[in-house]
């Protein structure tokens, strides 16, 4: 074994590696717990990954779809286990990512030098997001048509560009064999190739960086700072993270797989209560509310408008919030940061109880 590890290590410098994470700590602090849902959406994104080839080997895109569905979920062995698991771990991808990302916002780990870290992260979450649209059409039963359907009425209100974007993720004028082919394409080749560098990059930032202390903690004087070894200590608490992770998402698989519903009539009803997946909803019914005031085009452009807006203040929110733990700048990126937590969970509660 000595000879083993003496051959990697002067090949792939194992021993430097080891240094490295020897050296690197973790704060230690009443907010500790929320370092670890990064890594908890990195095991989530490593199950889809893993699951979703293995539901590549049997699906198939366009007017079999819904037939290799519904094959793979009742013919094939366990193959509703993986597909379950598949959309479950979806799930509280996102739900650890949004989890993530406002920790990171309200722990203010944005600020020097770790801007290009939230950049990456928000690119991530887009890219995250539109794995879950396109992901949602490809079993091309009644309710995920119906769905898409209203999801692309969204960017055909767009003005000036909204209709051709809608044209060109559909591959026409309406939702069809077509724009299964062109979502697959994406889910399952244009977002991983894009996902997977930035991702990489990502990851690096967040070790060369490390992990920000937040604002309560920076008054706090070096000497008397906690901390813990990154490995093995803190790699064994993540660790137990993704291990109670997986037993959660197993659990839920086994227990609430995914339906699988009528086929695709385009002429037949809409599904009782459809309505956007639920990292959609916060959005879908903003746009209502919006829609109530203004009606018409105007209130869908103007919904738009003020979604855009929003998300490009939350990007550039390093460049505003520089000062001190106790600056001006800080506190109102603090309440703006709490504003727009109240209303994502207000507007996706709302829109659930109002059906």
């Amino acid at each position: 074994m000595s000879k083993v590890y003496d051959y990697l290590d002067e090949r792939l410098s194992i021993s430097e590696l080891k240094k490295f994470a020897g050296k690197k700590t973790v704060p230690l602090h009443k907010y500790s717990f929320w370092y670890y849902w990064g890594g908890i959406s990195l095991l989530c994104f490593l199950i889809q990954l893993v699951t979703g080839i293995l539901l590549i080997i049997y699906y198939k895109p366009g007017p079999d779809a819904y037939n290799s569905v519904r094959s793979l979920t009742y013919d094939v062995d366990f193959g509703w286990l993986i597909r379950s698991a598949h959309s479950w771990s979806a799930t509280i991808f996102l739900v650890s990512v949004f989890v993530h990302m406002f920790s990171v916002y309200f722990m203010k780990a944005y600020r020097k030098p770790r801007e290009f870290g939230w950049w990456s992260g928000m690119a991530l979450l887009i890219l995250g997001l539109l794995f879950g649209f396109s992901g949602y059409l490809l079993p091309m039963d009644q309710l995920s048509f119906v769905a898409t359907k209203v999801g692309l009425a969204i960017p055909e209100n767009i003005p000036l560009v909204g209709h051709t974007i809608a044209n060109l993720m559909r591959g026409g004028l309406e939702v069809s064999e077509i724009t299964v082919q062109r979502f697959f394409a994406w889910h399952a080749v244009v977002l991983p190739l894009l996902y997977l560098p930035l991702l990489m990059f990502h990851l690096f930032l967040v070790q060369k960086h490390g992990n920000a202390i937040p604002p309560s903690e920076e008054d706090v004087p070096m000497e008397k700072r906690k901390s813990i070894p990154f490995f093995p200590n803190f790699i064994l608490k993540d660790l137990a993270m993704w291990l109670v992770t997986l037993n959660a998402i197993a659990l839920v698989a086994s227990l609430f797989p995914p339906d699988l519903g009528k086929v695709t009539d385009p002429l037949g009803p809409a599904p009782a209560g459809v309505h956007p997946e639920w990292y959609f909803m916060s959005s879908f019914e903003t746009l209502k509310l919006i829609g109530k005031v203004i009606p018409g085009m105007l209130g869908e452009a103007a919904g738009i408008t003020i979604f855009t807006l929003g998300l490009v203040l939350w990007c550039l929110v390093p460049f505003f919030d520089t000062s001190s733990p106790k600056g001006r700048n800080g506190r109102y990126a603090t309440y703006f940061g709490i504003f727009c937590l109240g209303v994502l969970l207000v507007t996706t509660l709302l829109g659930y109880v109002a059906g």
